[in-house]
């Protein structure tokens, strides 16, 4: 049996214990819990600040740190799946539960509960944080500072769109690797739409083909997806799609026939369960 590297936590002949009996290796190790304190930070192909990013984490997500290697850390994002090198400084070993997610587009955090405090970040949508004390229009999160309420929503609370998510990013620059909404790129930003919906999302494209059901490519509806050999779109009406592309290197809407002109014909059309 093969096993995709992507997802895999092994590398260089040493793998996740729990890996142990399941794919050959020379080494076991317990991975160890983590959790990102940087606002967004790269998760790179190799331990060099100048290797390809291949995915990101978000403030607060959960990462399984195996190896350490200078100033990086090999591990797996708890969220996707995706194994790859993150700087240490990103990290924190000790992980608190998260109460809320961003659900603005970006959010700021405060270093006391006025909007005139000094502020960190932005934090991104779907960053994940931990909320201690509150006033009527700020709340503290853990290891950040003082957010808006307005731009946060409990664990549990999903939006019903994930076209609506998607749009929010329009104008967003392309970004290989990115998942953040200062930049992103299409399967990026086809994973943020679908967790902000509560819906569980892959890495990258060939991995989201196997979403939900197949569509009928002729009748298309809002949150179908469309699938090229590397890229992929949502549907935001029977004609327009919304997507992260290197052409426009931006988040943009576009219709789909214009898409296939350019792009060939999809590979594939996907439908989503959305409660």
């Amino acid at each position: 049996m093969s096993f995709d590297p992507r997802v895999t936590l092994m590398r260089n002949g040493v793998a996740d214990a729990r890996l142990e009996g399941v794919i050959a290796a020379d080494r076991y190790a317990p991975a160890r819990p983590s959790q990102a304190v940087a606002p967004a930070t790269a998760l790179r192909a190799a331990p060099d600040a100048g290797a390809e990013q291949v995915d990101q984490l978000l403030f607060g997500e959960g990462f399984d740190r195996l190896e350490t290697a200078g100033d990086f850390v090999l591990g797996q994002s708890l969220r996707d799946g995706y194994v790859g090198w993150v700087e240490a400084a990103a990290l924190a070993e000790d992980v608190i539960v998260p109460t809320h997610w961003v659900s603005g587009l970006r959010a700021y955090a405060f270093a006391e509960p006025s909007i005139k405090a000094p502020a960190a970040g932005p934090v991104s949508f779907n960053a994940l944080v931990t909320i201690g004390e509150e006033t009527p229009a700020l709340a503290r999160a853990e290891r950040i500072g003082w957010i808006a309420k307005a731009h946060l929503k409990p664990i549990g609370f999903v939006l019903d769109d994930p076209a609506d998510a998607a749009l929010m990013h329009l104008g967003a620059p392309y970004l290989w690797g990115g998942r953040d909404s200062a930049g992103l790129d299409c399967s990026g930003l086809m994973q943020q739409a679908l967790l902000a919906c509560g819906l569980p999302c892959p890495r990258d494209s060939d991995q989201q083909e196997k979403l939900g059901e197949p569509a009928p490519g002729e009748a298309l509806e809002r949150s179908d997806l469309i699938f090229w050999p590397g890229h992929v779109a949502m549907m935001i009406d029977a004609r327009r799609m919304v997507h992260a592309n290197a052409f426009a290197m931006a988040v943009t809407v576009e219709p789909l026939a214009t898409a296939r002109k350019r792009i060939g014909e999809p590979i594939a059309y996907r439908r989503l369960k959305i409660a």
